[in-house]
């Protein structure tokens, strides 16, 4: 979502259906009973790993912050300088549009070929829209490291035809290339106004904001026409209302702004449709309106056949957007969200529209100030969200996700979020019936560093409140989730319940951990869930706080191949591990949920258990005392302690008071270790460690700190706990 601070494919089938690979494409078999998953496009992607290279193949990869870890299919190809990648064209086509990465702060092209012979156009790649920092986003890492570049061919090819790409100097990495066969520029509607009849300048030098406005003040009630041509706006568009804005296409009608519509409300029956809106934003900025639009096109309106990039959001709605329609539109490398109906939106559909390469939320709804209700998000395709989800619904009434296909979630997020996470207020949780049916999704989900666990493919989170709501999850097919598939947690650490879930219909193919990851109080009903290919055991049940209570999974039949759960709640099953017997060395704290009574800016309390010794937990400054816990998963009879600040010498000696407590249940702790001073010396390794008493058993370990003498505030870049003495 766009004004937050953490919140945080080609098409294929839904339940039922077969998933093929077949020349690097990814196809749907839809079943009869069900519609294939996801929009259905005018054109037809090939992977380059799959194409004919002399270029360096990469991946695949799932770190967050890797090259390889936001391409499609996590994988690409990488070329130097004179080096080719060369598809096998799939259709007649004329066009081209590549998702490639640069270096960054470096541009170039890349040379075409089309059968062989060299095209007197070439693709300009450039790293100017890539490479994006959102420092006040915990867990964020430099991200959007690919962006799109398209090109009209200036002939037909045919399917067997080949188009190569080569690189002219600079080091382009080429992930997939989309293949379509675009129609000839439309012609202009009879009794519409032109924007050039009011001074618009095609050749896209002079600034056409002032004919724009002058077309939609004479075209009230009927349609400004946008010819071919390039068009430069430098201000937004306000008043819009009862007027369609129609283009010949969107490869040959472009818009260049950043802001086209920024308006607060609208009389509605506003119509905009096949044209080009490309952005210039090259870094987020949540207080700009850097948008295609911000704000409301009132009640009646559509959004139809656009083609819009590099922009911070495609469409940011607030206000009344009642029965607005957006289809068949390319939303594309946009900083933030690529549309969120903010709150008050009312039977709203948004359907057959692809979307690559967001930096938050590709789709999401945000019931703030009122409940987003009887909306829906169908039959979309979305690749690589490179931050957050790709489908997220933050609370609202009645909303639908259906049939939908998304891939390649990259960090902070799951293919399709179900969530009370309010962010703001006032929030209108989730009500009446959430419908979640027939989606696919493609090796989604993604680890959190902030959680320091993974987030699953298809997520219901009771962050800030209980799910009361009715969520039906049916006809779901989960494919290659680098983690977990159905994932149940209470994201903001308090143990709201999640309730009244039912699973039915599922199928599950190669998850990398378990099927079920329940981590709230509550309880979800599954039924006809089948998995293969499971990665490490069919179930972890774990809630948190462990004195929430628990969740119950009813098992209402024909669930088959993930019966087994994970047998050790103070670790976190990894990929392909299999369901060992716990390690007695083990550390027991790392990766364990953790709390703290206050943090400082992004020195959250899971940083004192990721493992990292760089990284660390500060508390609120000048407030002692403070208090760090971690929930070891289960009551362990903990014998020592090992506390560590980084090892760089810029951290001065310093001594910490420091009190030890434990509980069983959460809710009642004792001091099992006394205040005490330990020192932290970098000449030592930075480290402390802590005995404790023969008969110590704990699950909940409490770390208060009421003094350090380096600095205002308990300090700690790993905490590790140990059964040995």
């Amino acid at each position: 979502m766009q004004q937050s601070t953490l919140r945080y494919v080609r098409r294929m089938p839904a339940v039922g259906a077969a998933v093929a690979l077949a020349a690097g494409m990814l196809v749907a078999l839809a079943p009869a009973a069900h519609a294939a998953a996801g929009a259905s496009l005018p054109f037809t992607s090939v992977e380059a790993e799959s194409a004919t290279t002399n270029g360096t193949k990469i991946g695949p990869d799932y770190t967050q912050g890797t090259l390889a870890s936001e391409a499609s299919g996590r994988k690409a190809v990488r070329l130097g300088s004179g080096q080719r990648v060369e598809f096998t064209v799939p259709r007649a086509a004329n066009a081209v549009n590549v998702a490639y990465s640069v270096p960054d702060g470096q541009s170039g092209t890349l040379d075409v070929y089309v059968n062989g012979t060299r095209l007197a156009k070439s693709l300009p790649v450039t790293s100017k829209y890539s490479y994006i920092d959102t420092g006040w986003i915990p867990g964020a890492r430099t991200h959007h490291f690919f962006d799109d570049a398209r090109l009209l061919l200036g002939r037909d090819v045919q399917a067997g035809d080949t188009i190569a790409f080569q690189s002219t100097g600079t080091q382009v990495t080429v992930d997939v290339a989309d293949f379509e066969q675009v129609a000839a520029a439309a012609s202009q509607p009879a009794g519409s106004v032109s924007v050039t009849s009011k001074g618009a300048d095609p050749s896209g030098q002079g600034d056409s904001t002032q004919a724009f406005r002058d077309a939609i003040a004479a075209a009230q009630g009927g349609v400004v026409w946008i010819p071919p041509g390039d068009y430069r706006l430098t201000s937004s568009l306000s008043g819009v209302q009862n007027v369609t804005l129609q283009g010949a296409g969107s490869w040959y009608s472009v818009v260049h702004t950043s802001r086209f519509i920024d308006q607060s409300s609208s009389a509605g029956n506003v119509h905009i449709k096949d044209f080009a809106v490309m952005g210039e934003v090259t870094e987020r900025v949540d207080s700009n309106p850097d948008n295609f639009v911000n704000g409301s096109l009132g009640p009646g309106s559509s959004v139809s056949g656009m083609w819009l990039q590099h922009l911070k959001v495609g469409l940011w709605l607030m206000g009344n957007n009642d029965n607005l329609v957006v289809e068949n539109n390319r939303i594309l490398d946009t900083t933030a969200d690529g549309l969120n109906l903010n709150g008050t939106a009312r039977g709203v559909r948004v359907r057959n529209n692809f979307l690559r390469s967001q930096g938050d939320d590709s789709l999401a709804m945000w019931s703030l100030y009122a409940p987003d209700t009887n909306s829906s998000f169908e039959n979309n395709t979305i690749s690589q969200p490179n931050l957050a989800n790709g489908i997220a619904i933050y609370g609202g009434t009645d909303i639908a996700v259906r049939n939908n296909l998304i891939s390649d979630t990259n960090a902070l997020g799951s293919g399709i979020a179900i969530s009370n996470q309010k962010f703001l207020d006032p929030f209108h949780p989730l009500a009446g019936t959430i419908t979640v049916d027939g989606n696919t999704l493609v090796r989604t989900g993604a680890m959190n560093p902030n959680w320091n666990h993974p987030m699953g493919a298809l997520r219901v989170d009771s962050y800030d409140s209980a799910i009361n709501a009715t969520v039906s999850i049916t006809n779901t097919t989960i494919t290659d989730s680098p983690y977990s598939a159905f994932e149940f947690v209470s994201g903001g650490g308090q143990g709201h319940p999640v309730r009244n879930v039912t699973v039915d219909g599922a199928t599950v193919q190669n998850t990398g951990t378990v099927v079920v990851q329940a981590e709230a109080q509550g309880a979800a009903t599954f039924r006809n869930v089948t998995a293969t290919g499971v990665g490490a055991a069919g179930v972890y049940n774990c809630p948190y706080p462990a004195s929430s209570g628990s969740f119950a999974l009813t098992d209402a039949g024909g669930n088959s191949g993930w019966s087994s759960t994970w047998s050790d709640c103070s670790t976190w099953p990894q990929p392909g591990q299999g369901n060992p017997d716990p390690d007695p060395n083990r550390n027991l704290a790392k990766g364990r949920p953790a709390t703290a009574t206050g943090s400082q800016d992004v020195y959250t309390p899971g940083k004192a258990v990721d493992g990292d010794p760089n990284s660390y937990w500060e508390s609120t400054n000048n407030a002692f005392p403070q208090s760090w816990t971690v929930d070891l998963g289960s009551t362990e009879a903990v014998r020592r302690l090992v506390l560590k600040l980084p090892p760089s010498s810029a951290w001065g000696a310093r001594t910490q008071t420091i009190t030890v407590l434990g509980s069983t249940d959460g809710a009642t702790y004792s001091t099992v270790v006394g205040p005490q001073g330990y020192r932290f010396d970098p000449a030592t390794g930075n480290t402390a460690t802590v005995s404790l008493p023969g008969g110590t058993s704990l699950r909940h370990l409490r770390l208060t700190v009421s003094a350090n003498t380096g600095w205002p505030a308990g300090q700690f870049s790993e905490v590790e706990a140990y059964l040995t003495s």
